[in-house]
């Protein structure tokens, strides 16, 4: 999900457990924390960002902090669980359906478990000093009913990244600030030898709603209004699908967009063949990978809006949760105060092109890395994903529905409207 960018200065908005001690991957059926011969065991579940097997897995990262944590701290064993983003939901649903919870999470937000009491209260497994250094925007999203019950870990801000090449042959000057630009260098773009996209627009379930979300607010749209109610119908968004909606039936983005997943609007993108896509810095490791673009050959600008550039950027952040199921709040404090140190967060990021979640990781990257400092800098003024309870099954609803709206005319207000009922209905 996240940094390194070129253009810094354009982004001012910008199943089975596989849980391991001291070792690789082992089985294991999701039990809780135990405690015998003097040692407390554990369980951490994390995500896995790893985009290149096991080369850069993410249970490698996370096994070694429970091994220098346990170096540290004998009494104290932690086994480590990670499950890909791919089967992130299905895998853990089941786990979670069946009771199977772990005592630390690492990827989900915390409002729903918190309205099941399932949750510790942040202040109960982690210190006043880690809690503070926090970044504020990130922290304040963990609240429920005025109690934080989970902390931001890994983090990224969005923009859009448009390939210069293409731009040239197309004699196109300068990026698209308006949707109207957008739409017209899209389609000179797309008029161009060789069967290229002008705008790549995934909406399929990877990350659908962080497409939309993106282009909801160029026009004043969110999932919410302003006081905290869904609004995902509102007249805004409605208008907004139906611009996107005529993108796509003019030919300017990819075929199927409904079924488009990021990664593959990502890998097209760094193929050279697209000249427009939302992203954020994971996207840039795979375009230096894939060796088909220079530097010289992309850049990244702040979203178009209706009437003019982004000024609050989308920024999302991974949670971490402490369930309270299994006991140990202590051992597990021990734990996350030691696992937030700044160097655990620095790596996280540079290994994963992500942003820190603290602000002192923050500072240091800031400070080091141009790139990264462009992203950093729309954090403060940056927009969230809903903080409501059920954010999860409806996150999962538009993931899996809203790419339908841009089928045709008349499918915007009808798929919206069916996201809105299900939204306000199932927030009980």
């Amino acid at each position: 999900m996240k940094r390194h960018l070129t253009t810094a200065a354009a982004l001012g908005v910008a199943g089975a457990m596989a849980l391991t001690a001291c070792s690789s991957s082992s089985s294991s059926n999701g039990s809780k924390s135990t405690s015998a011969g003097g040692v407390t065991t554990i369980n951490l579940l994390a995500a896995d960002y790893g985009t290149a097997g096991t080369a850069n897995s993410s249970q490698s990262y996370w096994q070694g902090i429970a091994d220098a944590f346990h170096a540290a701290n004998p009494s104290i064993l932690v086994k480590v669980q990670t499950i890909a983003w791919t089967d992130w939901q299905a895998k853990t649903t089941a786990m979670f359906q069946a009771k199977q919870y772990p005592d630390i999470l690492e990827g989900d937000a915390p409002q729903e478990f918190a309205a099941d009491n399932l949750l510790y209260p942040l202040t109960d497994v982690m210190s006043a000093s880690t809690i503070s250094n926090l970044i504020p925007v990130f922290a304040k999203q963990e609240d429920t009913n005025n109690i934080a019950y989970g902390a931001p870990f890994t983090t990224s801000a969005r923009a859009m990244f448009y390939n210069k090449a293409l731009f040239k042959q197309a004699n196109i000057t300068t990026p698209p600030t308006t949707w109207q630009q957008l739409e017209t260098d899209a389609a000179a773009i797309k008029k161009l030898p060789g069967g290229n996209i002008g705008y790549d627009l995934p909406l399929g379930p990877e990350e659908a709603q962080g497409e939309s979300l993106m282009w909801m607010l160029g026009n004043d749209g969110n999932y919410t209004d302003g006081t905290g109610k869904y609004a995902i119908n509102s007249a805004n968004n409605i208008a907004t699908f139906q611009f996107m909606q005529q993108l796509v039936s003019a030919g300017d983005t990819e075929a199927g967009p409904a079924t488009q997943d990021r990664k593959v609007a990502w890998q097209d993108f760094a193929n050279g063949t697209v000249g427009m896509v939302g992203g954020s810095g994971a996207l840039i490791p795979i375009i230096q990978s894939t060796k088909k673009l220079t530097s010289a050959d992309w850049g990244v600008v702040a979203m178009p809006g209706k009437t003019g550039p982004l000024t609050s950027a989308l920024a999302v952040h991974d949670d971490i949760t402490a369930f309270n199921t299994g006991g140990h709040a202590a051992q597990i404090k021990a734990f996350l105060d030691f696992a937030y140190q700044d160097k655990y967060q620095e790596s996280f990021d540079n290994e994963y092109n992500l942003l820190p979640a603290t602000q002192s990781a923050s500072a240091s990257l800031s400070a080091s890395n141009p790139t990264d400092a462009g992203f950093l800098a729309a954090v403060p003024n940056s927009v969230q994903y809903p903080t409501n309870s059920n954010w999860t099954p409806v996150l999962a609803k538009i993931q899996n529905t809203i790419g339908a709206a841009v089928n045709s005319p008349s499918a915007v207000s009808s798929v919206l409207g069916q996201l809105q009922t299900f939204a306000s209905s199932s927030n009980n």
